[in-house]
């Protein structure tokens, strides 16, 4: 069964429009397959990090290859962390044809809050092989001073 459409111009327009935007997608994508879209990219800078709740700790892990402690910068408050790192790399190729220079710099920042409050004297960080594990001990939760009241 067929359908008859009105064709409006604001009709006509956005068809002409989508049509347009395909074969261009088609035809740049596989020229440039890295862009493809926002979300690969933002993936790419992003800050992958696993949280484990324990008994009595957070565990917080965070990957971060290439990021020296130098260039990591924790704040830590009662009940979330925020990680700050940059990242800086160069590389250079020389060959008696040809010299090839490389350079990535980049900062990341990500916030990781936590349903219960954290003990930050007790929290400690270890950065190894790329890897940075937080451990937030949670806080105690204070015990109520219950008093008898009498009746006068």
């Amino acid at each position: 069964m067929r359908f008859l459409v009105k064709k409006t111009p604001d009709n006509f327009i956005k068809s002409v429009n989508d049509e347009i935007s395909s074969i261009l997608n088609r035809n740049f994508d596989s020229l440039f397959p890295e862009y493809i879209n926002d979300e690969d990219v933002s993936e790419k800078f992003a800050m992958p990090v696993e949280l484990h709740e324990h008994e009595k700790e957070y565990c917080v892990n965070a990957e971060l290859p290439g990021v020296t402690k130098d260039n990591l910068d924790i704040d830590i408050d009662k009940n979330h962390i925020t990680i700050n790192a940059k990242k800086e790399e160069e590389k250079e190729e020389s060959d008696k044809h040809y010299k090839k220079s490389e350079f990535r710099y980049g900062e990341f920042s990500r916030t990781v809050y936590f349903p219960n409050e954290i003990d930050t004297d007790k929290t400690s960080a270890k950065l190894e092989h790329g890897i940075l594990k937080i451990t937030a001990p949670k806080k105690e939760a204070e015990k109520e001073n219950v008093k008898k009241l009498t009746v006068e």
